[in-house]
């Protein structure tokens, strides 16, 4: 009966339009109330929730993203990729990709590296001959990206939930990140077919001395998942002081290399992360509450009894468990999602004998997926407000990345050493 108040409770406020963090929190509340737990309680719930040390990397990547942004990184990744592969057929198409790659090593987030890169992209692609609705969809859908590549929000708020190294979890992100993306390149290719009838402008090929310049320009951003990845996997430092290096050597090129970052600037600037990092961890208070609850009452042991209970064939569960976060995405971020169902998923991945690592990628893949599909596909709300067009017109550019997105899912999920391989070569 508690299982329908709460999951009755979230999914009636989730129609009602209510933001995520808040639907989580009220029928948390309802819960609590419903299986006679003292009120007092929520409060402890909520700090012993946010208040572990693993969670500190979160408010850090994002002001580390937002300094990035700030200090011009961006058009340096766009115009270093530009030169190297404007040139080629679709060279435009390679460099969305390419850049939302190197950006999310940088941001962490799907949403920050369509905002940062869209608002030169997207025009540039039009200005090009593209589709707008396509450019769009590709620009979104390779931002999603953004959860995939380390450093990634999402892996740490499943390293938290899963008890899972957050340095295996990112090392074992950028290979299927980068399958991901070759993916999306077939996909946009694929749907820009019919441009070349309308005569799709190349970049004229640069010279050895307009690359050089470029890669000089833009080193310093190219440096910074050198930096984070390298120091984390050399032993320097653990995920969360990477966290903290990547804001001083953010800092540092944005304020005394590039100069784009001034004294003025540092107020707005860090407004602009707190803003982003309060609305992360909101969402992050009411999904560990509602997460309790179902561990607590064994909600989740009965739904992940009834679920072994479908069969053992392995392959099958791997199928129904990708089906039911592709359905999640839809609905729900990947942190909400996560507090939500790695509970009762993760009894199932350790029966199955699915290496926690594996699992943790392969359902990120699912959830940056869920960036890209309605009704709350939230990088494409972001893409349509920077191109100025409507979310009708780009969901019917954005299946054939949909498309794209699953069929790199199911490699990577029916693959383990694309996830596993340099986790255990770094080892």
């Amino acid at each position: 009966m508690l299982a329908f108040v709460l999951f009755g409770v979230f999914f009636l406020l989730v129609f009602l339009n209510v933001p995520i963090a808040v639907s989580l929190g009220l029928s948390s509340l309802v819960g609590l109330v419903a299986a006679h737990f003292p009120f007092s309680m929520f409060p402890s719930i909520i700090y012993t929730a946010i208040g572990k040390f693993a969670l500190l990397a979160i408010p850090f990547f994002i002001l580390a993203g937002v300094i990035m942004e700030y200090a011009g990184i961006s058009q340096r990744l766009i115009r270093f990729a530009t030169v190297c592969v404007g040139h080629t057929r679709s060279g435009l198409i390679s460099v969305v990709v390419i850049v939302s790659c190197f950006f999310a090593a940088i941001s962490g987030s799907g949403p920050a590296t369509v905002a940062a890169l869209g608002s030169i992209l997207i025009p540039a692609m039009a200005d090009a001959g593209y589709d707008k609705g396509m450019s769009t969809a590709l620009m979104s859908a390779s931002g999603a990206i953004g959860i995939i590549i380390p450093p990634s929000i999402a892996y740490i708020v499943y390293a938290s939930i899963a008890d899972v190294s957050v340095g295996a979890l990112f090392s074992g992100g950028i290979l299927p990140g980068i399958i991901v993306g070759l993916a999306y390149i077939g996909a946009a290719l694929y749907s820009s077919r019919g441009d070349g009838k309308r005569d799709i402008a190349r970049q004229p090929k640069a010279s050895a001395r307009e690359r050089w310049l470029a890669f000089k320009d833009a080193f310093w951003g190219l440096m910074t998942p050198v930096i984070i990845l390298g120091g984390i996997y050399g032993g320097i430092f653990t995920p969360t002081e990477a966290a903290g290096v990547a804001v001083i050597y953010g800092l540092f090129v944005g304020m005394f290399v590039y100069r784009e970052i001034k004294v003025k600037d540092l107020w707005k600037l860090l407004v602009d992360s707190a803003i982003s990092s309060s609305v992360v961890m909101f969402i992050i208070a009411g999904a560990s509450t509602f997460a309790w609850l179902l561990a607590t009452t064994h909600i989740a042991g009965d739904i992940s009894s009834a679920m072994l209970g479908l069969g053992t064939n392995k392959t099958v569960m791997l199928l129904i468990i990708n089906v039911v976060f592709l359905i999640a995405g839809c609905f729900l971020d990947a942190n909400s999602a996560y507090y939500i169902l790695i509970p009762i998923m993760m009894p199932i991945a350790r029966a199955f004998n699915i290496d926690p690592v594996h699992f943790g990628v392969f359902l990120t893949v699912n959830m940056a997926i869920g960036l890209i599909t309605p009704p709350v596909g939230i990088n494409l709300y972001v893409g349509c407000n920077i191109a100025n067009i409507t979310v009708v017109e780009v969901c019917k550019k954005i299946l054939p990345f949909v498309v794209a997105g699953i069929v790199a899912l199911l490699l990577i999920t029916f693959v383990p050493w694309i996830t596993l391989f340099l986790p255990e070569y770094l080892r």
